[in-house]
């Protein structure tokens, strides 16, 4: 309970809270609706959690009582909509927030995430990554605690996206190659020992970049409404991938499911990380591009902002264009491959795969198509990734989940 006064007749009090209390397990699930924006108004949420008005009613109350959200107080009735006006139900603007951070090839960031995914504050990105993790999550901590002083806000919990594969249980970073990061180095460990020394309250998490893009998505952005979402992206190196499954993250037995990067794609092409050749992540990258298109990349900013201002820029370019049709057919071959086993009822893309969507739908689609099994059915819909920070988001919804769960205990500890 939220522990504040209630100022209702004692009869009328003690009604609310007998219906609060058959109520209570519908909590976090009133929470997640409203999070995901599945429950616009009280009616929506009734009908949703399949209670009664009243039930339902007492429930937004607790969640509103708890700082999480907001009743409007006069219900209304979108224009044109018939029955009885419903009470809106929104995030509160001044509710806790979640620590997200960010550690990519080029630079880290950190950021405060509310409920929906919404970005409250971000700090000023940091284009260097140094080669000893301590050092980084320590800067990126310090950063994110400095926007929690500024800003005066709740914390409910940290986050933190890499670009490796993170393995369960430990929390082992197993192969940040684009880091310079010993392999297997423990960055839960250390992100969450950063995060208490820092002050800051509720327990700390870790997980793949592009694992967090895709339940960022799938809660919030292109991806939601989704049942079997792919995921596919390529940052600043390599190439990431993430299985969403009837609402949670498939990691497989131990957090390294959906490595795509490593699916063989052009078996005479380039050497791989990995000790194969011509695998995804070193055939539909930004170096790849950039080398493909015959430029020699600079360090003045990231290859993925190289990449897409190039084919912002020039995509009109023999060579340019020569470059970028041969990334979507090695990226439609892949693609191709995982519809054949997954079979997934959506597929986003990310990163500069999103720009090479953008720049030329038809091709894409087309080799998907023609290599998949099920093209003939009309294949699997592609489309880009729609949020702005996608991994961020996603690493604050690692620390929401807790509270989405149970938020009576969670905002209690």
């Amino acid at each position: 309970m939220s522990g504040k006064a209630d100022p209702r007749p004692a009869g009328e009090g003690t009604t609310s809270r007998t219906r609060l209390d058959r109520g209570r397990g519908a909590l976090g699930p009133a929470l997640e609706l409203v999070h995901t924006g599945r429950a616009p108004t009280r009616a929506v949420l009734t009908a949703e959690l399949g209670v009664t008005r009243a039930t339902a009613g007492a429930v937004a109350a607790e969640l509103e009582a708890l700082g999480l959200i907001r009743v409007d107080a006069r219900p209304g009735a979108a224009a044109g909509s018939q029955g009885r006006p419903s009470h809106r139900l929104e995030i509160a603007e001044d509710g806790p927030v979640a620590l997200a951070a960010q550690v990519h090839a080029d630079g880290f960031r950190a950021a405060l995430v509310g409920l929906g995914g919404r970005i409250v504050a971000t700090a000023p990105g940091c284009e260097t990554v140094d080669a000893d993790p301590a050092k980084v999550l320590g800067s990126v901590v310090d950063a994110g605690a400095r926007l929690l002083r500024e800003t005066g806000l709740r914390c409910v919990g940290a986050g933190l996206a890499v670009p490796s594969a993170v393995a369960e249980p430990e929390g082992l970073a197993l192969n940040p190659l684009h880091l310079a990061w010993p392999v297997g180095a423990p960055v839960r460990r250390i992100f969450a020992e950063r995060v208490r020394e820092a002050g800051i309250t509720g327990p700390a998490f870790a997980g793949n970049d592009v694992n967090l893009a895709a339940l960022a998505e799938h809660r919030h952005g292109a991806g939601r409404g989704a049942r079997d979402l792919l995921c596919v992206a390529t940052g600043h190196r390599g190439v990431g991938g993430a299985l969403v499954l009837d609402g949670r993250l498939h990691t497989g037995s131990s957090g390294l499911a959906l490595e795509v990067g490593h699916l063989t794609v052009n078996p005479e092409g380039r050497p791989c990380h990995c000790g194969s050749r011509g695998c995804l992540d070193v055939e539909a990258d930004p170096l790849a591009f950039l080398t493909a298109a015959g430029l020699d990349p600079g360090p003045e900013v990231s290859l993925l902002q190289q990449a897409r201002d190039l084919i912002r820029d020039h995509y009109d370019t023999p060579s340019v264009r020569a470059a970028a049709e041969t990334l979507i057919d090695r990226l439609g071959l892949g693609l191709a491959g995982l519809v054949n086993i997954l079979n997934p009822d959506r597929i986003i893309l990310g990163g500069l795969h999103r720009t090479l969507l953008d720049a030329d739908p038809d091709r894409l689609r087309a080799v998907v198509s023609g290599r998949s099994l099920w093209g003939q059915s009309g294949g699997v819909p592609i489309l880009a990734c729609s949020l702005d920070h996608n991994s961020l988001v996603g690493a604050a919804e690692l620390a929401w989940q807790p509270v989405l769960d149970d938020p009576l205990a969670a905002l209690a500890a």
